[in-house]
């Protein structure tokens, strides 16, 4: 099977294509291909299903097999290899029935439409003891932004888990955990739902920065530092938001 790495900010990716598979992609190859010791090791998998000319469709699988719904850095990075696929600066790149129309900016850099990003009011949950407020937000796939005075890892590896596989979220979810800056630009940690802590993520940005908006944190755009990197979110007045980072290819390979 052939493949190629990429990533986005330190958030790992491989893409393979369905057409180079003697079968459709499953669970349990997808937990192999992620396993940094029994297979190549990465946060995911880009299953390409189809491409039509400057137009692909995608699965994104995390590394404990399940399905993701969407996914910033992974669609970014399909993008990317589409845009150096064809030599078209503009492509669409389809996930879960969804499409995002992205461009190839002059320094390399991904500009992608993501959508409207829907924004809930903010709720408390008892955990551990601890009384947490946080904001749900869904970006085709859910997050939860739960704002900090201080991004500790400490608090992240304790409450990333108890929030992810809360009652109150029966599909689990994503979680941010954010301190703001000034009035454009958070700090944030990212707990991914199915692959845990995450050096950065492009939907969790989006989430987090469609948060700091509608909360009065912040004003667009808003600069998002995560640990691998910074993303850029800015949102119109319907709180559709445009994501714009850096996307790479590390190498290419054949498994066996």
């Amino acid at each position: 099977m052939r493949f190629s790495k990429w990533h986005a900010l330190g958030n790992s990716y491989l893409l393979v294509e369905r057409a180079d598979l003697d079968r459709p992609l499953g669970a349990d190859q997808a937990r192999v291909l992620c396993d940094v010791r029994y297979g190549i090791g990465s946060d995911g998998v880009l299953e390409v299903l189809s491409v039509d000319g400057e137009a692909a469709e995608i699965a994104i699988w995390n590394p404990d097999g399940s399905l993701a719904e969407f996914s910033g850095n992974g669609t970014r990075i399909a993008a990317l290899w589409l845009s150096d696929r064809t030599g078209a600066e503009a492509v669409v790149v389809a996930v879960d029935g969804r499409r995002y129309a992205a461009r190839k900016l002059q320094d390399g850099r991904i500009e992608m439409d993501v959508g409207t990003v829907e924004i809930g009011e903010t709720i408390t949950l008892e955990l551990a003891e601890e009384r947490v407020e946080l904001t749900p937000a869904s970006v085709g796939n859910p997050h939860v932004v739960v704002r900090r005075r201080e991004s500790q890892r400490t608090d992240l590896l304790r409450l990333g888990p108890l929030i992810e596989s809360h009652e109150r979220f029966p599909g689990r979810t994503n979680v941010q955990l954010v301190r703001v800056d000034d009035l454009h630009a958070v700090t944030a940690l990212v707990w991914e739902r199915g692959a845990g802590e995450t050096s950065a993520s492009g939907s969790s940005a989006v989430a987090v920065a469609g948060a700091a908006v509608v909360n009065g944190w912040c004003e667009s755009p808003v600069t998002v530092r995560m640990p691998g990197g910074e993303l850029e979110v800015s949102l119109d007045g319907e709180n559709r938001a445009t994501l714009t980072g850096p996307a790479e290819q590390i190498c290419t390979g054949d498994t066996t």
